[in-house]
């Protein structure tokens, strides 16, 4: 998994921990989960994007925990 560095307004990381809490995840779960359903959204909209085999491998690798 890549770690970075976000810088995010303070209204905004409020917004972020309230619905987190709403979810019963983390802060960074939350986000997760919402660059997902957004990157799922679009991705399923886009006809530019057919199957998983037309992502780069870098993005169809599972995270190195999930790997044995």
């Amino acid at each position: 998994m890549i770690r970075f560095a976000l810088r995010i307004p303070e209204d905004l990381h409020t917004r972020l921990a309230a619905q987190a809490a709403t979810d019963r995840r983390s802060i960074n779960s939350e986000i997760l989960h919402l660059l997902e359903v957004e990157l799922g959204t679009r991705g399923a909209d886009s006809e530019s994007l057919g199957s998983d085999s037309d992502l780069p491998a870098s993005l169809r690798e599972k995270p190195e925990s999930s790997r044995h």
